[in-house]
């Protein structure tokens, strides 16, 4: 019966001494023993997938046109993607589960592996008249999968070692499996509001920034 419920938690425990279901850990409160340091935790056996191109999001602020001529400016864009796990949860830089991945991931593979990446950049975009325009980017992603081991000096939750397979997604460097960052401009028709707070403005302020 143990084997059976804390398998469909996707949490598996070593040893075989009894256990109540009230004692059985959720993979939340595992890994946060992880996080914590609680634990005393590894991740096994990492293997990384094939690198992808991950969604386009906006990454500056938006241009509005409301006069009769396309409308060109110089616009700063910045980015920072970060690593989330199977469950949604943020891997964030500088934490026990990103170091221990890290130190998992050169060891098997000989290089280092990193929960953020954040680039800035700036672009020269042009917008039509009654158009609205962004930069959008997408940033190379690899997923790397492993099974966490966590073990505590005394028993918790009837046992010394638990299990939990985990996916991890991340920013993978520029150029890997030869999947390349994207940055484009992208533009749209103003809507029937956005074109009634052009009336509004000045002739002199026709065109202007929207803080994203």
């Amino acid at each position: 019966m143990l084997a059976l419920s804390v398998a469909a938690l996707g949490v598996v425990a070593a040893a075989a001494a009894p256990a109540s279901a009230e004692e059985q850990p959720t993979r939340a409160q595992l890994i946060a023993d992880c996080d914590s340091g609680a634990g005393k935790c590894t991740f096994n056996d990492p293997e990384l997938g094939e690198a992808y191109l991950g969604s386009f999001h906006q990454v500056s602020d938006s241009l509005y046109n409301c006069t009769t001529s396309p409308a060109t400016q110089s616009m700063t864009w910045s980015d920072t993607v970060g690593s989330t796990d199977s469950a949604g949860v943020s891997v964030t830089a500088g934490g026990k589960i990103a170091g221990i991945i890290d130190l998992s991931v050169t060891a098997t593979y000989s290089h280092t592996w990193s929960s953020t990446h954040s680039e800035s950049s700036s672009v020269n975009m042009t917008v039509k008249p009654g158009e609205v325009g962004w930069i959008s980017r997408a940033q190379v992603m690899q997923k790397v999968s492993g099974t966490w081991q966590t073990h505590y000096d005394d028993p918790k939750w009837g046992h010394y070692y638990w299990f939990v397979p985990d996916v991890v997604t991340g920013p993978a460097p520029n150029g890997t499996d030869g999947q390349s960052n994207a940055v484009v401009v992208k533009t749209r028709k103003m809507t029937d509001e956005e074109k009634q707070s052009c009336s509004s403005r000045s002739s002199k302020a026709r065109a202007f920034v929207a803080e994203r």
